[in-house]
């Protein structure tokens, strides 16, 4: 079993230094946009002491672990939905991952610098949601066509439809996909459009060394 992460972030906060982290594998890490060209990918065995004494009993040939794919991406920018910064590419790379790892900066450093100019963290945080919920609805629009084609031959088409048509409108609206209470119904339905927003969130502040412990805004 295993369990993909797309890590997400603005440039120059600290994405390809988590990944390095987390995975004990390289990524270019660097004081200048784009740094990361081609996703960085790696997979970690996840410790679980449940699985040796399992082993115990049984007798296993071999302990197979499950597993964390990390897929780091470049740094999104504002306009990166419509391709700005080579955005859409990247955003691509992590449609099918499970889950999202957006990498937030809070640290000051002035030799590191910021694509806005000055370092603000819930403006960065709505930049990147604005660019996800942008590119699901480029993903949408895209696909309602084809979906009312569907709608004609069966009721499983119109479902998707309908869920779409949704969805659609609550993007429309700044809304995540996830935040729109949707059924497990029509969760099934808009599955294979793999929408970003429709992924957990994880947010992740990159502190100065001595922010550790500091309140952080909700």
């Amino acid at each position: 079993m295993a369990l993909s992460i797309g890590i997400v972030g603005l440039p120059n906060v600290g994405k390809s230094t988590l990944f390095t982290a987390m995975t004990n594998k390289g990524g270019l890490a660097a004081n200048y946009p784009f740094a990361t060209i081609e996703p960085n990918v790696g997979i970690v065995p996840v410790p679980d002491d449940r699985l040796d004494a399992l082993a115990e009993i049984d007798h296993p040939a071999k302990i197979v672990p499950a597993t964390v794919e990390f897929v780091d991406i470049a740094g999104l920018v504002a306009g990166a939905s419509q391709g700005e910064g080579l955005g859409n590419q990247f955003l691509a790379n992590i449609r099918e991952t499970d889950a999202i790892a957006e990498v937030v900066r809070f640290f000051g450093d002035p030799d590191v610098t910021h694509v806005a100019g000055k370092v603000d963290p819930l403006s960065d945080v709505d930049t990147i949601k604005t660019e996800l919920i942008l590119a699901d609805i480029a993903t949408v629009e895209k696909a309602i066509p084809r979906l009312e084609k569907e709608a004609k031959r069966d009721k499983a088409g119109v479902a998707k439809l309908e869920a779409a048509k949704k969805v659609l409108a609550g993007l429309n609206e700044g809304h995540r996909a996830r935040t729109l209470g949707l059924s497990d119904d029509e969760v099934e339905a808009i599955y294979e459009l793999h929408l970003l927003t429709m992924k957990p969130m994880l947010y992740i502040a990159n502190v100065d060394e001595d922010a550790v412990s500091a309140e952080l805004p909700e």
